[in-house]
């Protein structure tokens, strides 16, 4: 946890309030350290950021949960969009 504050510049206090909402849930080293994945650390940091522009925590993980969300069905609808183009062509 302390690696990833530091390369975030944010404190290990600040990750710990992001579990405590359950914005992130690192996985766990047998020791019982904190290990976030990098998808986690783009998430923390984009609350940051978001919370320095002067939204709430609640406010900026509900943004960072939306905006995540979105890039999900906007996969899903290119990928969706390809197949029908596929089946499209054939026809």
């Amino acid at each position: 946890m302390g690696r990833a504050a530091e390369i975030l510049g944010v404190t290990q206090a600040f990750l710990r309030t992001l579990d405590a909402v359950r914005l992130l849930t690192p996985q766990r080293s047998a020791g019982g350290h904190r290990r976030y994945s990098r998808y986690q650390l783009r998430l923390a940091t984009r609350v940051r950021e978001l919370i320095d522009a002067g939204n709430s925590l609640d406010g900026a993980c509900r943004i960072v949960i939306l905006e995540d969300q979105l890039a999900e069905a906007q996969a899903l609808n290119a990928s969706l969009q390809h197949t029908i183009d596929e089946h499209e062509s054939r026809d």
